[in-house]
């Protein structure tokens, strides 16, 4: 399917797309922006953002949406694919003065058809607690600017609590809050409580309770996107100066850390089961870590400028052909114990082992499948397939991929032998497949078609794309000679930040910060390194973002200087912390397609839809196949607005 308007019309704008599963349908008469419909001047302003929340309204209008446009922030009740949008009725509207909104998010556990939580990240610093239901504004967090005077970058509620949220700037600190706290009328003074390379955590020293609880000075340069993890266990953070970093949040150790292949990232996301993280940026690809191993597995290359938001689709992730799910994904404290009792590697094999018996009784391979989608500055949605040959190489999928693999396995990781290597692997393959997919995508399906049972798949990449599956595991010097651990083995450097760590393991830095709600706590590594020199690509430079375009120079300007940071840059191109593009498997999207005007700010997967966002304030719902419903016999055209469905 990436051959099919994979962007030979540059000009014109899709309206469908299909996958394995059916097409996907833009609804016209689902498109949510300001009332007059008339496109935002996007110039210098920030991001639309998107907020989702189910209120469980009885009469099944549960859905509300909140989004920003310009100096606005809407709040409507959001059909989907049932009704058509009614712009006319939103249920709060907000304009605001010397200020823009740029991040918000709800409290899902307090939300009810009466009254909800919302919070509110501004370009001034400040954070807004308000209900748009009933119209209030609670509460106004940093009012006086004196926590952090710098832009909010991402705010997000600590999942499975009523009053504690973390909010990020783009000075590269974090903050933890209590919304029944005050944020004082004196600048907060600060106790150092734990400290590694590059990284702090201090807590604010105060007779009485006050916001904020915790500070987490992060890195260099701003921090642009954080997330939590499905179990709300673990935090990772995407930094501007290129690091991910994901950290254990009550005890505010380093789990681990990655190493964009240049530039700044700019957005995080975990896949539902909490084992794997995309992360997207400035170097135009997608990356996914293994959070069991510490390491990059793959990357994926599609998007032709920045990757602004990735997002993994928890309806189209699953296993096929074998048992449930549950088997698949495994308890969480089964997971966890795996991942805290040494032997990380080792042991998310032996997760799958009941996998692998499965596949050499049947020998037919059982299809795991991870779909994530991203959207970028270039105004493409991408949507990529995570399958089992890139996430288990070691494992026999079927009798080609098993020689594939004994041979991958077996070479050395000098880089001469293991290009000859892979060069034979991929021809014997290809007298088995009829059209042998380099790309990670397909690999899947490929090997399904050696199989006797497999069936063929419909979505396959033509041959010319670059890439092998199995050539990365073998030049990868991880293999299998470096179980990372969850104690921060992937380097040198992440092991040195954590075992400087002075806080004992079993405590949490909220309890040393005598904070009686007792959830919480991170820390933050911070690494090197500024921006290597632009890559020479075909950048589409009018759709950068004017905020995030100086953001990132004045920011990598107060870094040490460029030469310093090259020779920063080049100790990690190369280690497990950033491999080199031939040491990877590269993905190709399943789907690339032009779908708006403007730079895209929003992607969300919902059960019958998924929803994006343009820079110009419309918000599109793609009915998934089969959900369209009603609307799909409806033909509104003369209603949509124009620049954004031709």
């Amino acid at each position: 399917m990436a051959a099919e308007g994979g962007g030979k019309e540059m000009n014109e704008i899709k309206t469908q797309f299909t996958t394995r599963e059916g097409v996907y349908k833009l609804l016209t008469h689902s498109e949510y922006s300001r009332p007059n419909r008339v496109p935002f001047n996007s110039q210098g302003s920030n991001p639309v953002k998107v907020s989702f929340v189910n209120v469980n309204d009885q009469s099944g209008n549960g859905d509300r949406i909140c989004f920003n446009v310009g100096r606005e922030l809407y709040f409507y009740i959001y059909k989907g694919v049932r009704k058509a949008a009614d712009l006319s009725k939103p249920i709060d509207k907000r304009i605001y003065k010397g200020t823009q909104p740029t991040c918000h998010d709800f409290n899902p556990i307090t939300a009810t058809a009466e009254s909800v939580s919302l919070l509110v990240g501004f370009s001034a610093g400040q954070v807004q607690l308000i209900d748009p239901i009933k119209k209030e504004t609670s509460k106004l967090f940093n009012e006086e600017r004196l926590i952090d005077k710098s832009r909010v970058t991402c705010v997000r509620w600590v999942p499975g609590s009523e009053s504690l949220f973390l909010v990020a700037h783009s000075s590269g600190s974090m903050y933890l809050y209590n919304v029944e706290n005050t944020c004082g009328t004196t600048a907060p003074h600060y106790q150092l409580l734990k400290q590694g390379e590059n990284y702090a955590v201090h807590t604010c020293k105060s007779k009485s309770a006050r916001n904020p609880l915790l500070r987490w000075t992060v890195g260099e340069g701003a921090l642009n996107e954080f997330a939590f993890s499905p179990d709300g266990k673990f935090l990772a953070c995407a930094s501007q100066d290129g690091f991910l970093r994901v950290f254990g949040f009550d005890a505010a150790e380093l789990h681990g850390t990655m190493k964009s292949y240049f530039g700044g990232l700019l957005c995080v996301c975990w896949s539902p089961d909490g084992r794997y993280i995309v992360a997207g940026g400035e170097d135009d690809l997608v990356t996914v870590w293994s959070f069991s191993d510490c390491r990059v597995i793959a990357r994926g290359h599609g998007h032709k400028s920045w990757v602004s938001v990735v997002a993994f689709d928890h309806c189209t992730t699953s296993v096929e052909d074998g048992d449930p799910p549950a088997e698949f994904s495994g308890s969480d404290e089964e997971f966890h114990e795996q991942i805290h009792f040494g032997a990380g590697r080792d042991r998310a094999n032996s997760a799958h082992s009941r996998l692998s018996k499965r596949n050499s009784t049947d020998s037919r391979p059982v299809s795991v499948t991870y779909r994530f989608g991203s959207v970028g500055q270039d105004t493409q949605l991408c949507l990529w397939d995570l399958t089992e040959d890139i996430l288990f190489p070691h494992l026999p999928l079927s009798r080609t991929r098993t020689h594939t693999n004994v041979m991958s396995a077996t070479s050395p990781p000098a880089t001469g032998q293991t290009t000859s290597t892979t060069t034979t692997t991929t021809t014997t393959t290809t007298t088995t497949v009829s059209a042998t997919t380099p790309s990670g995508t397909n690999g899947k399906d490929n090997s399904s078609n050696s199989s006797t049972s497999g069936t063929p798949n419909p979505n396959s990449l033509p041959s010319t794309l670059p890439r092998s599956n199995s050539l990365p595991h073998s030049s990868n010097p991880t293999g299998g000679s470096t179980p990372n651990s969850h104690t921060g083995s992937s380097s040198n450097s992440s092991t040195t930040t954590t075992t400087t760590t002075p806080t004992p393991k079993g405590n949490s830095i909220i309890d040393s910060a005598f904070i009686a709600t007792g959830v919480s706590k991170f820390a933050t590594l911070s690494l090197h390194d500024s921006r290597k020199e632009r890559h020479e690509k075909d950048h589409k430079r009018n759709h950068s973002m004017g905020h995030i375009s100086s953001k990132s120079s004045d920011k990598l300007n107060q870094l040490s200087s460029t030469r310093t940071a090259k020779a920063e840059a080049a100790k990690t191109l190369g280690t497990t912390l950033c491999p080199r593009m031939e040491d990877l498997p590269l993905l190709e999207p399943l789907v690339c397609k032009k779908i708006a005007h403007e730079r895209l700010t929003v992607l969300i997967f919902l059960e019958d839809c998924l929803v994006t966002a343009c820079q110009e304030g419309f918000v599109c719902t793609w009915a998934r196949p089969g959900k369209v419903g009603l609307l799909s016999s409806q033909n509104n055209a003369a209603n949509s607005p124009s620049g954004t469905v031709v």
